[in-house]
Order: C-alpha cells, then structure tokens, then sequence
C-alpha cells in the first residue's frame, strides 16, 4: 500500500489535493507510472469549452475518464485562461476516478477554486417582496433636501502606483510565494480592476 502523503490545500476549512499532486503520484507509483494521460478538446468557442481526459494503461486500454466544462465569462481567470483551466480540470477528475487523491474529495483544489472563483464573480439577484400590500404600493417622491454649502476644497488625491511598478511587484510575488496559483488570485481580486486582461494573463504565465 502506498504512503504517499499529498500536498493539500485549505478552502473554507476543507483539505483538497490539487491537480499536479495527483500527476505527480501517477509518474512515480510503479504500477501506474506508464499509464497514459490523453486530454481531447470535445467543444471549443468563444464562450465555451469541454475537455474529456482518458487514463489508459500501457496496452491502451481505458482505465478511467474524467470530463469538465468551463465558461469564459464566469470569472476573470476563464477570460484569458479558460482552454488551460478546462483541460486541467478534466485530469484531476480522471486521475481522481482513478483513485488517486480522493480522501477527503473527488474535487481537486484547482476545481473547487474556479467554483468559488465563478460564484463570487456572479451578483445576488435581489428579489421583491410583494406577498404585503404595501410592498406593490409605488413609494412616494423623497423630498428634496435644502441646498448644500459648497463643499469644502478636498486634499489632491494620492497617485496612483505606476502600472508598470504594480506588474513588476505582482510578478516577483508570485514567484516568490510558494503557491503561486494562490498568489495570483490573491492578486486577481484585490487589483484585477486596476489590470488589463493582457496583463492577468502576462501574470498566470507565471502560475503554470
């Protein structure tokens, strides 16, 4: 029995192994390391793409099958990477359908952080309540406050951090930090607004 120890990572309190542990056990386990891991682009578009991955053993035969989809518009990581996230998905669920990694969940980290990453980028849908009468009732007209005082002259604004200088230190701290997919999405939500697509890409480059 093997005694592997998989790398995990914590998401809300929950252990998932992510997709290059489940590679890396597959290419050193010397019953399984010449199996094959085939990806095959079964939809592609502008907005859409779907990966079927094969693990086939060395006579070719199919030992497990794992597939996935992704939107492009879901989150701002799919806008520049979807293809790569699609078909990296897509081996974590057959690597997984293997076996391999699956203790605490068939997920694999890299999976569930797209979830969480295409759920927060998704707005409430705020709903009306017209179970009340008062609810359907139009709301009368705010009345219109006195005229203010000219607003006092506001302190000039801070500049801004140079693009150029907030790329540069984007990048070396992904290199630097040990989980650089973290490090980017970290990055990502905190100044994605502030980023050009071309740019977000530029710095997953460093992520694969």
């Amino acid at each position: 029995m093997s005694t592997y120890k998989f790398k995990t990572t914590n998401i809300r309190g929950k252990q998932y192994v992510e997709v290059n542990e489940r590679i890396k056990y597959l290419r050193q386990e010397d019953s399984i390391k010449n199996y094959s891991v085939i990806t095959e682009l079964t939809h592609f578009d502008s907005e859409l793409v779907v990966f079927k991955c094969i693990i086939a053993d060395e006579n070719q035969r199919v030992i497990a099958t794992g597939h996935a989809h992704e939107d492009r518009s879901s989150s701002n990581i799919n806008k520049t990477s979807y293809v790569e996230n699609c078909e990296t998905s897509a081996v974590g669920r057959a690597l997984a359908m293997l076996g391999i990694g699956i203790d605490a969940s068939i997920a694999s980290a890299n999976e569930v952080e797209t979830a969480i990453a295409q759920q927060d980028t998704k707005p409430a849908k705020k709903e009306e309540d017209f179970s009340h009468p008062a609810a359907a009732k139009p709301k009368a007209p705010a009345k219109k406050a006195p005229a203010k005082k000219a607003p006092a002259k506001k302190a000039p604004a801070k500049k801004e951090e140079p693009e150029a200088d907030m790329m540069e230190k984007a990048v070396n701290y992904i290199k630097g930090h040990p989980d650089k997919r973290k490090a980017y999405d970290l990055i990502e939500s905190k100044y994605g607004d502030q980023l050009s697509e071309q740019q977000l890409s530029g710095l997953f480059k460093f992520v694969r």
